[in-house]
């Protein structure tokens, strides 16, 4: 095993892990590489990368290893069957999934002798190796500082959340619960304006500034929910739910799907139901915390 600490296996070369390679490669170090498609691999090894033959021989190349797998169930099925060669490994794990399925990853980890960081990219792999991207990491702080030097040829910024290994999986799925919401509002949008004879283009300046406007409720609206304060001082749920409407029969008038707007009012018609018409729309948070 090399103890370089320039040196690193990557296991996993779809798009992201193909770009963290390169990123690596692109700093000097050795790169030991395996893919369960060996062809994905090619590009990387004319640039100097070395590919294992064997998951067991990726693992016993470097101590640092990072795993670029879609999810745990597939670091599971590669891993599992060379769990021999995982004693004395940093697996950094960046595939998505759950933070209790990241706490049971960990577990699995130790068990076998290795340690795992849990990692949560929030950039696509265009990204890769940007010094203004960022990774979110969680686990034992040591293995963080120890490698930190290579987490940051991945992306230039990282941030290490606390020794539970959950938190990085948390962090990314809040990012995740908040985006695609936002992009199908996009295209609810696109859509809409489609049936209406209008390109994206013609509505992307508005729809930039509706976007760009929403960091200023998110700041207003924390201080007053950590507070627990809905009070109906500047919007009410009331208010909130007529204009939901409004893009419901909107979209329908428009004959697009109206399946995005119908969630969204039933969201509001059960926060009347509970009698706060006359309270913030913030109070919802509330009733999307206990359903």
């Amino acid at each position: 095993m090399s103890d370089t600490r320039q040196s690193v296996t990557v296991i996993g070369l779809g798009p992201m892990g193909r770009a963290m390679t390169g990123a690596f490669l692109d700093h000097g170090y050795e790169v030991t590489v395996w893919n369960r498609t060996v062809s994905r691999a090619d590009a990387l090894v004319a640039r100097g990368a070395v590919l294992a033959p064997t998951v067991e021989e990726a693992l016993a190349s470097h101590e640092l290893v990072v795993l670029s797998l879609t999810d745990h169930d597939a670091v599971y099925a590669v891993l599992g069957p060379a769990e021999a060669a995982l004693t004395g490994r940093s697996l950094v794990n960046l595939g998505s999934d759950t933070p209790e399925k990241a706490r049971a990853m960990a577990r699995w980890a130790a068990e076998r002798g290795a340690v795992q960081l849990t990692g949560g990219v929030t950039v696509p792999p265009s990204g890769i190796g940007r010094a203004e991207s960022s990774v979110f990491y969680s686990g034992p702080r040591q293995v963080f500082d120890r490698h930190r030097p290579a987490l940051e040829v991945i992306t230039g910024r990282t941030d290490h959340l606390g020794e539970d290994p959950g938190l990085a999986a948390l962090m990314y799925q809040i990012g995740m619960v908040m985006f695609w919401p936002a992009m199908l509002g996009y295209w609810q949008a696109v859509a809409l304006a489609g049936a209406n004879g209008l390109k994206a283009a013609d509505i992307l300046p508005h729809a930039v500034e509706t976007a760009n406007s929403l960091p200023d409720f998110f700041s207003f609206y924390a201080e007053r929910i950590d507070a627990g304060r809905h009070t109906g001082d500047v919007d009410r749920l009331a208010m909130g739910m007529a204009s939901a409407e409004h893009v419901l029969h909107t979209s329908a008038d428009a004959e697009v799907s109206t399946t995005l707007p119908t969630a969204v009012v039933e969201l509001f018609r059960r926060g009347m139901d509970t009698g706060r018409a006359a309270d913030s729309f913030s109070a919802l948070v509330e009733l999307m915390a206990k359903p």
